[in-house]
């Protein structure tokens, strides 16, 4: 590997592929690559630079997902809740969100959910909060909504309005970044007053769906 110009064998080495793998991309123009005669070189620091653009693209998409409420959420996972503590309105609301596919252990959601709440509220003012975790049983990002028709009274919110609307959110330990991006997605999207507002005169789980995915 020490000198300027590689074989494909050698530069198979390197990205530890097979050299047909190579040899497909050369050939489709996927890798940069030239003939001399019949046989395909490789200027080492072409190689280089695109196994960096390739890895810098693969970390911008990660970190950069669209965020679809859709894709997270389904109308069977919206309740309305009837609860004046935040204890019993996680509690079914947790039940709620383990109705889904994602979620494989539903007590250790509750438990989790219970026990991050009791670290720090998820409250994020204006009547609303996002309680949130990160779990080895669940396998995919999932939401569920609440949306209660009394005041819950012990959220301690930071603007001292009693929350009314609860984004429940579960993922799995590797999807830090997706997470976190959800987390402010759902912060930035609920600063809309008009949307909290019809969320909370909302007749059914379809109608609130509705105004979620738009």
């Amino acid at each position: 590997m020490e000198d300027d110009i590689l074989t494909i064998e050698e530069v198979a080495k390197y990205l530890r592929v097979s050299e047909r793998t190579v040899y497909d991309w050369a050939q489709k123009g996927d890798i940069p690559a030239g003939k001399i005669g019949t046989v395909w070189r490789f200027k080492k620091s072409e190689i280089e630079k695109w196994v960096n653009d390739r890895l810098s693209s693969s970390l911008r998409t990660e970190n950069n997902q669209v965020i679809q409420i859709k894709n997270i959420l389904s109308p069977e996972r919206i309740v309305f809740l009837n609860h004046e503590t935040k204890h019993d309105s996680l509690v079914e609301l947790a039940e709620v969100l383990a109705t889904a596919p994602q979620i494989k252990d539903a007590g250790e959601l509750k438990q989790q959910i219970l026990k991050r709440e009791e670290l720090m509220s998820t409250a994020i003012g204006r009547g609303m909060a996002i309680p949130h975790v990160r779990l080895s049983s669940v396998t995919d990002l999932v939401m569920a909504v609440g949306i209660s028709k009394c005041d819950i009274i012990d959220f301690q919110p930071i603007d001292d309005v009693p929350v009314k609307l609860l984004f429940m959110l579960a993922a799995a330990h590797n999807q830090h970044s997706y997470y976190l991006q959800t987390i402010s997605f759902l912060s930035v999207k609920l600063k809309d007053s008009e949307l909290m507002n019809s969320l909370l005169n909302a007749k059914d789980r379809i109608e609130a769906y509705n105004m979620l995915i738009k």
